[in-house]
């Protein structure tokens, strides 16, 4: 049996081992690995969550390593339940389709397709579409809705395999899924062979200066090995034989970037400016780190006091959305079913099961309405407009809402 767990010794963009830790969040558990029941608790395993700074090349990542078979292959995240998700999604086809002229001609593959949100999107344009999924259950899911998906992880041998069956990409896309991967330079060169003349590797990532200036610790988990700086990308894309052509930055997830590398050398000055305006914002030395820590430090005792506080009022507290994010801030703040007796979540796959480390039981949605509780802490902040804007009934009853980062507002 592999092992679940290993340590990184050295950086996976440049190999160098002059990596510094600048934040802990304790040991955690996997924050996608919900229980059942209550039977599961007391054997459920948790693994240090620790942040490393490469003073090398500035790469900021864990070294803590989760088998991704144990991570990803039955998930129940899916990127279908949102709306600000699927408008994102048709932009982004767009976007895509417009600037590469794509045709029905085109095959367009999406490394880590989920359940097939995006490539329906593509679809709806005409274009060809391929994904890889390694989570065999989304893979059906996805394939159910017409979307070809074959059920693997995505990496430079099954690059290979994928061309020689279904020739080459005018597009390989990778959302949300470089930061997941534990050789990126291997998974970028894959989408580099894959590609076809003319074509892009496209792909979306937190952006790590978001993270720092909105204090995202949240979007720390053990799926997420990498939080990406353009510094950082393009020494990672130059190691896989990609310049960076085009950078979009865009709202999603709390702020992301949208990278496009091309088979070139060199980056675009777009690309070179954001670098640049990077280490004039200290990004490259470990102070810039070391502050940001001592900050999360201060946003948990902010939120747990204000927690504190308005229960010691007499107020009841309920739980919006069961995302990862709000697993890991959960864990961190030490947050238990003595501040949140339940939290709800459209995803159903999540409903009925407790969530890992503080075993908050997930419930539908429709239990706002039927447990109004006074405040609501929105777990899942990144959508906090689209669920105040859904949840206008629960507010008018009286209803508040608290978002948690970077410091704890009621709304």
């Amino acid at each position: 049996m592999p092992a679940v767990h290993h340590k990184r010794t050295c950086c996976r963009a440049c190999e160098g081992e002059r990596l510094t830790l600048f934040l802990e969040l304790g040991p955690q558990p996997l924050a996608n690995a919900f229980l059942a029941s209550a039977a599961e608790f007391a054997g459920e395993a948790a693994y240090p969550l620790d942040v490393y700074f490469c003073e090398s090349c500035s790469l900021v990542q864990l070294l803590d390593v989760i088998d991704p078979e144990v991570l990803f292959q039955n998930y129940i995240y899916v990127t279908g339940t949102s709306d600000t998700i699927a408008r994102h999604n048709a932009a982004y086809a767009c976007t895509v389709s417009d600037l590469l002229r794509l045709s029905p001609r085109d095959l367009v593959v999406e490394a880590a397709s989920n359940d097939g949100s995006l490539l329906k999107q593509f679809q709806a344009l005409g274009v060809s579409t391929l994904g890889v999924e390694p989570a065999a259950n989304l893979a059906e899911v996805a394939r159910q809705n017409g979307i070809a998906t074959e059920a693997r992880f995505f990496n430079s041998d099954t690059a290979r395999g994928l061309r020689e069956s279904y020739g080459p990409a005018k597009a390989v896309i990778g959302n949300n899924v470089l930061a997941h991967v534990d050789d990126t330079i291997d998974f970028l060169r894959g989408a580099r062979y894959l590609l076809a003349d003319g074509g892009m590797v496209i792909f979306e990532v937190p952006y790590l200066v978001e993270l720092l200036d909105r204090l995202e610790y949240d979007t720390v988990y053990h799926e997420h090995l990498c939080y990406f700086s353009v510094m950082a990308l393009q020494k990672l894309c130059e190691s896989a034989g990609l310049g960076i052509a085009r950078i979009d930055r865009v709202p999603v997830h709390g702020g992301s970037l949208r990278v496009y590398a091309a088979a070139q050398s060199g980056h675009s000055a777009d690309a070179a400016a954001m670098a640049d305006a990077e280490r004039r914002a200290g990004l490259n030395s470990i102070a810039r780190y070391r502050n940001f820590a001592a900050d999360v430090g201060k946003s948990r005792d902010m939120l747990r006091n204000l927690l504190c506080r308005r229960r010691s009022e007499g107020r009841s507290i309920a739980g919006y959305g069961a995302p990862a994010k709000g697993n890991t801030l959960l864990n961190y703040c030490a947050i238990d079913t003595s501040f949140l007796p339940f939290t709800v979540d459209k995803n159903e796959r999540k409903v009925g099961l407790y969530t890992p480390g503080m075993h908050i039981p997930v419930r539908p949605v429709s239990a706002l309405l039927e447990e109004q509780p006074d405040d609501v802490l929105i777990l899942a902040w990144n959508f906090a407009g689209e669920i105040m804007s859904q949840q206008q009934a629960y507010s008018a009853r009286g209803g508040r809402f608290i978002t948690p980062v970077p410091q704890p507002v009621v709304h």
